[in-house]
């Protein structure tokens, strides 16, 4: 399991549209992939789970990932959300 703390910087933070391409990444990964927010734990590859964290800019999560490609879908997650720009 490796899991990276990582702060919201899009203006308009992840709303639909973001998550939506957010979770087509994560599906590529056959990793288990959570984003925490607070005490929340939210499935990265349900859109409901996403929404229902409110990631507004500013807002830090940890993004974590278990299984046979985590260091490669951790990198990437990270990557779309710290380059996240709309």
């Amino acid at each position: 399991m490796v899991e990276k703390k990582v702060t919201i910087v899009n203006k308009t933070g992840i709303h639909a549209r973001p998550a939506d391409l957010l979770i087509k990444l994560c599906i590529k990964f056959k990793s288990k992939i959570e984003i925490i927010k607070d005490e929340k734990v939210a499935n990265a590859k349900s859109i409901l789970n996403i929404l229902a964290l409110g990631l507004n800019q500013g807002t830090e999560i940890v993004i974590r990932v278990e299984g046979e490609d985590e260091e490669v879908a951790l990198e990437s997650i990270v990557d779309y959300i710290q380059n996240l720009d709309e």
